[in-house]
């Protein structure tokens, strides 16, 4: 099999990765022994945006498994943000009183090498019941304070689209909850998944449908990306960008700028920056949160405030994210700084 064969089909192998030139020889054997403990899967969307001979590329970073995922550092969690023991019914999170996670399945078109679900993702069999749906959904109809229901995984929008189409209606249904919340990588990794009939679906009658896109990298707005974002936002429905903040990756502002510029280009609202969780082997992609607030404030002044995500750590242990951007008031010394570094005094002497 030719290199550019192996990239027309997802990629889910130590094998593949190497027919395809995504993996030097020495490295499969441990290629392969992370391929045992971690989902793995590139699809051709991606795999055409890597460049084999760069050895840094940030694509690749993200989606091709290294041997750096077999370390596990001290402070490595294998529930990062406390999933567990806020989940009251099987596939359900009930952190804050106003909202719910629902994760309808835990696949994904592809897998990426920083997820917090990272032991989880991957497993077809733990695709919920229509009995585990429906245990689910009485959970949020007998909460009235339960405002918003957000669908992850896994990947929502792997759903088939009657399926999809069936779920929203059911949560639509439920009079107190105002609008569903739908996160995916789909838009960039499998773009093609985005067709009319999804986007009516995620754009219909009902509740609103707010969906936030994962991307990483301004690379990753392929010609097909913009395409299927455009169908959706053409279908009226709000998009909004997660993004993690990744070492090799986007860990230099203006590689920040250049995404959040291309991203509301794309009439995607930039909504978090996240600091990586502490899933086990990915100590590799973090920084310190010294660092990503520096590269915030370097944001700051240089990108209108639509284009501004915020910067918010998910405390270990599930108490929830937290804005954790730098600071520009002194309460004591009642000044406030500048996007230059320049203090001054509030109101002005």
């Amino acid at each position: 099999m030719t290199a550019a064969s192996a990239r027309r089909r997802t990629l889910r192998t130590a094998a593949d990765l190497l027919d395809a030139g995504l993996i030097p020889p020495d490295t499969a054997e441990a290629v392969e022994r992370v391929a045992r403990s971690y989902a793995v899967a590139l699809t051709p969307a991606v795999t055409d945006l890597i460049d084999p001979a760069d050895p840094l590329d940030p694509i690749a970073r993200q989606y091709v498994p290294s041997a750096e995922e077999l370390v596990t550092a001290p402070e490595d969690l294998a529930d990062p943000i406390g999933d567990a023991a806020y989940s009251p019914v099987k596939g359900l999170v009930h952190r804050y009183p106003d909202r719910v996670l629902l994760t309808p399945l835990l696949v994904c078109p592809v897998y990426c090498r920083f997820c917090f679900r990272r032991a989880r993702v991957g497993d077809a069999d733990a695709t919920m019941g229509e009995a585990e749906i429906d245990g689910a959904l009485a959970y949020v109809a007998e909460r009235p304070d339960i405002r918003e229901v957000i669908l992850t995984g896994g990947d929502p929008l792997m759903l088939p689209a009657a399926r999809l189409e069936a779920l929203l209606g059911r949560i639509g249904a439920i009079t107190h909850v105002d609008l569903i919340r739908i996160h995916s990588r789909v838009p960039v990794s499998d773009p093609g998944r985005v067709t009319a009939r999804l986007a009516g679906v995620l754009g219909g009658p009902g509740k609103a449908v707010w969906l936030a896109v994962h991307v990483n990298h301004s690379r990753e707005l392929s010609p097909q990306a913009a395409a299927a974002l455009s169908r959706l936002a053409g279908a009226g429905i709000p998009l909004l960008s997660q993004t993690v903040l990744l070492k090799g990756v986007n860990d230099r502002a203006e590689v920040l700028e250049e995404l959040f510029r291309a991203l509301v280009r794309h009439r995607v609202r930039p909504y978090y920056l996240h600091h990586p969780d502490l899933a086990p082997g990915t100590g590799h992609f973090r920084l310190t949160i010294a660092e990503g607030r520096a590269l915030m404030r370097r944001l700051r002044g240089r990108l209108s405030g639509i284009a501004q995500p915020t910067y918010v750590l998910d405390i270990p242990g599930g108490a929830g994210k937290v804005p954790v951007g730098p600071d520009y008031w002194d309460e004591e010394a009642a000044a406030v700084t500048d996007p230059a570094g320049v203090r001054h005094g509030y109101p002005p002497d």
